[in-house]
């Protein structure tokens, strides 16, 4: 792979993965057109997405102290509302985050298949694109995400565990199903960004043994696709954190069905 390639795939995962207009299904189609073979790029996604990983960490990094402190802090804070309220949320992540997990796996190598098929992938977006546009004619919700409850933990993890289709958006999705649920949109956003964390961790650490097929050149390559999608998605964060709560997310529904639509005609023309 190439500086330039590894440059515009990070730059364009750090744009997708927090944007509600799927990550996997965007460079499952510009590795399509560049001719980027999947097979040879396993590893070089991983690095992509630990770059958005150290992104949402960094930019959030007081709201998991505050978590941190929940469980692990003095007496006198554990047993104040806050940090119980921060450790209900803790419990939900978890409860979403194992939801996710069993949907994965019972139909993660089904699903895993359509990375080949850039087609199917652009159609998803088309869904991606609907979920999204719904979300902003929904009444504005008024549960915190302390007080979701199980079934809604629940409802988040399974749509999150949908969205492990190329071309569905993890973010959208679990924003979306945030938000028909009844919770206050910034503290959707917030919830969707966290269970991200384990959700993206838990997708790479079964491909870390492949670090040991690098080479030096590669590694520097892999590298500037890293430091890219760090960077942008970081960026990307506070400005999606705006619009979710002004309920103008919408525009990515256009985007989703701009790029579906043109991927489609070009995908169909090559048959």
């Amino acid at each position: 792979m190439s500086l330039i390639n590894a440059l515009l795939l990070g730059i364009l995962q750090g744009l997708t993965e927090f944007l509600p207009v799927s990550s996997s299904g965007h460079l499952v189609l510009a590795q399509h057109f560049l001719g980027v073979k999947e097979s040879a790029n396993i590893l070089f996604e991983v690095f992509l997405h630990f770059g958005t990983l150290l992104a949402v960490i960094i930019f959030f990094r007081k709201r998991i102290r505050e978590l941190a402190l929940s469980l692990f802090g003095k007496k006198d804070y554990r047993i104040t509302n806050n940090a119980h309220n921060d450790r209900m949320i803790i419990l939900y992540l978890i409860i979403a985050t194992a939801v996710t997990g069993i949907v994965y796996l019972c139909a993660g190598h089904p699903i895993e298949s359509l990375y080949h098929k850039p087609l199917v992938v652009a159609f998803m977006l088309i869904i991606t694109g609907i979920i999204v546009f719904a979300s902003d004619y929904v009444k504005k919700g008024n549960i915190s995400a302390a007080k979701m409850g199980f079934p809604r933990s629940i409802f988040i993890g399974l749509t999150q565990g949908i969205a492990i289709i190329p071309g569905i958006s993890r973010s959208g999705s679990t924003i979306a199903a945030s938000i028909f649920s009844g919770i206050k949109r910034e503290e959707a956003a917030e919830f969707s960004f966290l269970l991200s964390i384990p959700a993206i961790l838990g997708a790479n650490l079964i491909s870390l043994d492949l670090f040991y097929t690098l080479n030096f050149n590669q590694l520097l390559v892999y590298l500037a696709g890293f430091l890219a999608a760090f960077v942008t998605g970081y960026l990307v964060i506070g400005f999606l954190l705006t619009l979710i709560t002004k309920a103008k997310l919408k525009v990515f529904a256009y985007w989703c069905w701009g790029v579906a639509l043109i991927s489609i005609i070009f995908l169909l023309l090559e048959k």
